[in-house]
């Protein structure tokens, strides 16, 4: 009798340790199951940032491609306004040039464009009377020229600009203009006076004096004097 109460309990401390054996082996397993597991979550996790990030990076440069294009856009419709303006400038360069060819082959006359500024040079004899700021009927009859073509001019500033030798004003002429400034200013506004008479905008005009100060010829010639002796109608980009 003892020894098979004895046998039994071998036996079933035995089952109870296989058992025991086979729990704890798949436990492991499990808990290696769970990290493999684990291991791959965190590597989906990372896989997962990283597109978002990517994401993220895309977005951004799909917002900064648009705000480029959008410059584009912009630069390409300034450039657009720009060369229809260098057009204009041209087309009136080219008519003035036509128009004053006369002018132009007798030095009474000189024009030139550059940087969207556009020049034309009177030499004032043709426009007055010696020491006389009102312009003769000669000169009505040029500058009438000049503005058959100035009037298709709509985007442009149009300055006179009034210039002379370094000769002193002396005499009775001196009473009227004490300085060569006097007189220059008195030129550049009757131009300009009678430019708004015949019909161009007056918003656009400007009257300016530089008096002997801004010579384009030597004043110790008097060839060089007579260049100097000017009315200058310059066209100019709005401000």
């Amino acid at each position: 009798m003892y020894k098979t109460r004895l046998l039994f309990v071998i036996v079933v401390s035995f089952f109870f340790l296989i058992s025991g054996c086979v729990t704890t082996g798949t436990y492991e397993k499990k808990v290696k199951e769970a990290d493999n597991q684990a291991k791959e979550l965190a590597s989906l996790q990372q896989k997962y940032d990283k597109m978002k990030a990517d994401r993220d990076q895309l977005k951004e440069a799909f917002a900064n491609a648009a705000s480029e294009q959008e410059k584009l856009k912009e630069n390409l419709t300034e450039l657009k306004k720009k060369e229809v303006e260098v057009q204009t400038e041209s087309n009136t360069y080219k008519q003035l040039m036509q128009e004053m060819k006369g002018e132009i082959a007798k030095g009474q006359v000189t024009i030139s464009e550059l940087k969207g500024k556009l020049t034309l040079d009177v030499v004032d004899k043709i426009l007055f009377a010696s020491g006389q700021s009102e312009v003769k009927q000669e000169g009505l009859d040029v500058l009438q020229r000049v503005i058959d073509i100035l009037k298709n001019v709509k985007d442009k500033s149009i300055r006179i600009e009034g210039h002379t030798d370094n000769i002193q004003i002396k005499g009775k002429l001196a009473k009227q203009y004490p300085t060569n400034w006097e007189l220059s200013a008195a030129r550049a506004l009757n131009v300009t006076k009678y430019l708004q008479q015949q019909g161009i905008d007056p918003a656009l005009l400007s009257a300016t004096a530089f008096g002997e100060y801004k010579p384009v010829a030597d004043n110790d010639t008097s060839e060089g004097r007579a260049k100097n002796r000017r009315i200058a109608i310059i066209l100019l980009p709005k401000e």
